[in-house]
Formats: structure tokens, sequence, C-alpha cells
């Protein structure tokens, strides 16, 4: 006869919170690690909810300054890269509010240069003008979904709430992005 063993359940361990525990003992090496391991991801949130490079660049230090400051305030009851982007969402929609009505001075030619860039990032036009269309809390659902490919869990923990209320938040901005889309190609010629 044979017989099952359950196997003892295991603790995931989670080097991030490893991390923070040696960056608040004193080791200032570590806060480097965890900024080198999440920059581009928050970059990516910030850029996914601001559509522009230079705003979210200033926003990601903005992001990480303030996890370096309130860093002691992490309570670990959730993974620490979901605490992150939890700030990462709220700060780059702040930064957004705040930076808005900045008038862009730029010379054309440095403007043009910029469009063309961005061109060549995103494969479909509309998709872009689409996204620059919505409110940042729909851009920074759908950045979190399709371009950080965070689980409905991950995203309802990054935002404060339950996974059913992430699941209609995110339904409801893709009903508007497709709105818009649709619109944006209905426009065109």
């Amino acid at each position: 006869m044979t017989v099952a063993v359950a196997e003892p359940h295991r603790m995931h361990y989670d080097d991030d919170l490893a991390l923070v525990e040696r960056y608040l003992a004193g080791d200032e090496t570590a806060f480097g690690t965890l900024y080198g391991k999440y920059y581009e991801r928050v970059y990516a949130i910030a850029k996914g909810v601001l559509l522009d490079r230079e705003d979210a660049a200033d926003a990601a230090q903005e992001i990480f300054t303030l996890v370096v400051r309130h860093l002691h305030r992490f309570d670990r009851r959730s993974r620490f890269s979901t605490w992150l982007f939890r700030i990462a969402v709220n700060r780059s929609i702040q930064y957004g509010r705040k930076t808005k009505h900045k008038a862009r001075n730029v010379e054309l030619n440095e403007a043009m240069a910029v469009a063309e860039e961005q061109k060549i990032e995103i494969a479909d036009p509309l998709i872009q003008a689409a996204l620059a269309k919505l409110k940042p809390n729909d851009r920074a659902l759908i950045t979190l979904f399709y371009w950080e490919e965070l689980s409905l869990q991950e995203i309802a923990e990054s935002l404060g709430c339950n996974v059913n209320a992430a699941k209609t938040r995110l339904y409801r901005a893709r009903e508007r992005f497709r709105e818009v889309y649709e619109e944006l190609g209905v426009d065109e010629p």
C-alpha cells in the first residue's frame, strides 16, 4: 500500500523583501538593486499613463524618490512589486494632472523628431491616438494588463481593490478604448 505524504506548504521566498530589509538596515546598495530591477517597468507604467517619454522619465524618478522616502511604511502584506506598481500608477496619474496644462515650447525640428520616434514605437498609430484620448486611469489599467502583463489579481492589488472591481474597471476601460479607436478609425480616409 502506497501512502501519499503531503509536502509541507513552502512559503515563497521574496528576494525583494530581503532587499527592502537590507536597505532599511543601512545597506544603500540594496535599493540600487531594486531600482535596477524595476525601473523599466515603472517607466513603462508612467509612459502608458502619461504618453510622453520625458514626463514618464521624470515621473519614474519621482516614484522612486517617494518609495525611498516611504519604504519604512511598506507593511509587507503584499509583494514589494505590487506596492511599487500601486505607487507608480497613482503618482503617474497625479503627475499627469499636475502637468497637463504645462506649455510645451519646443523647436519644430525637435517636435517632428519626437513624433517620428513615437510612430516607430507603435505599429498602429490609431492605438497611440486612442490611448491619448483616454483618461489616465483607463490608460493605467490598459498598460498594466496589456504591456506589463499583470494578472487581474496583481492589478487589483496594485489599485487597492478586489479582483471583481479590477475586472470591471478593465472591462470599462477596454470598452472606452474600443469606442475611441473605432471613432478614430472612421475618421481615417
